[in-house]
């Protein structure tokens, strides 16, 4: 297949084709074989790229680092304390002076409209490495994931369990509308997402083959699904206060056996990462103290069982996005 992605930005999955999408996966799939038999892969040597977090990360951070510097290139990370974008210097600003020093520009951190400015003024192609409405790197993985796992994409039956109108919730029912899958946002009403996005996901479901289906029931809407997919309950940046209504709005929506079981046999388990499956870390200690509550989205027993591939997910964020890099800017 004959695309050109070189010089273009990667924001949202709304922006690609069904068939650009293969293209970034098919070469992420090359990616990964050349990387598990150490064939070296410098095709971006003397290049540079900038990664700006506003939010910190671990897999996204080290996924670009790591797949910059395999690519042959020159890795610059600046934490949320390094850079004066939106501070003292504007983001349109930022985007026309790291333009001229880099090749290409990360961005993670929080509304939307602020990687669509840094897209706007800057010379080269920038990435969304996460923001509050979309997380596109991490539904490439994702997708990857699911294929290497089931043989295809088209038809699978795909359920996300939480907060459906979050940058993961969004993603996803995107990524499936445009691949073929049947996506099933199953999560209190009040966390349903933006009915806008739900109709646009939906017309191109329509165009697909896939679906889209909403549903608050939990028997209903994990009824038969190939991959249960969940995210922690509060976001990134949100305020500790939101703790308490989304315990309990999203206690029955916690992923354990009984949900696992009432997928189909094949199921698998996919989270984003981080999770809040045991009191391990210090924000789930808190947790765990203050609300009485010892696993939140999933449980120890799902998350460590052989259907969880979480970890195959996290590993191939690199592979994904070392296919985004060479791709826009190969």
């Amino acid at each position: 297949m004959s695309v050109n992605f070189k010089g273009r930005h990667f924001l949202k999955l709304l922006d690609f084709t069904p068939e650009e999408i293969r293209y970034l996966l098919d070469s992420a799939k090359e990616f990964k074989r050349m990387k598990h038999n150490r064939i070296l892969h410098k095709y971006l040597e003397g290049m540079n790229i900038v990664l700006i977090f506003e939010k910190t990360s671990t897999r996204t951070r080290c996924a670009f680092d790591v797949a910059g510097h395999d690519l042959g290139m020159g890795v610059t990370y600046l934490d949320p304390g390094s850079s004066q974008m939106g501070k003292k210097e504007s983001i349109a600003d930022t985007a026309r002076v790291l333009s001229r020093m880099f090749d290409g520009i990360e961005y993670r951190g929080f509304g939307q409209e602020i990687v669509d400015t840094l897209a706007e003024y800057a010379s080269v192609p920038v990435w969304n490495g996460l923001t509050d409405q979309f997380h596109p790197t991490q539904m490439l993985a994702d997708l990857l994931t699911i294929e290497e796992k089931f043989g295809h994409l088209q038809g699978v039956k795909v359920t996300y369990m939480g907060d459906a109108r979050n940058n993961t919730g969004n993603s996803l029912m995107v990524a499936c509308a445009k691949m073929g899958l049947h996506f099933t946002a199953c999560s209190p009403k009040e966390l349903f997402p933006a009915p806008e996005l739900v109709e646009t996901a939906k017309a191109i479901a329509a165009e697909s083959g896939g679906s889209i289906t909403l549903t608050d029931n939990v028997e209903e809407g994990t009824k038969g699904a190939e991959v249960i997919y969940t995210d922690i309950w509060v976001s990134m940046g949100e305020p500790d206060e939101v703790w308490a209504e989304r315990i309990r709005l999203l206690k029955p929506y916690q992923v354990n056996a009984a949900v696992m079981a009432n997928a189909a046999p094949n199921a698998v388990f996919s989270h984003c990462l981080p999770s809040f499956h045991d009191t391990n870390t210090t924000i789930s200690a808190e947790i765990a103290k203050k609300f009485g509550i010892t696993e939140m989205e999933v449980t120890n027993e799902v998350f460590e069982s052989k259907q969880s591939v979480v970890f195959d997910e996290a590993e191939n964020r690199m592979h994904t996005i070392k296919a985004v890099l060479y791709a826009t800017l190969g």
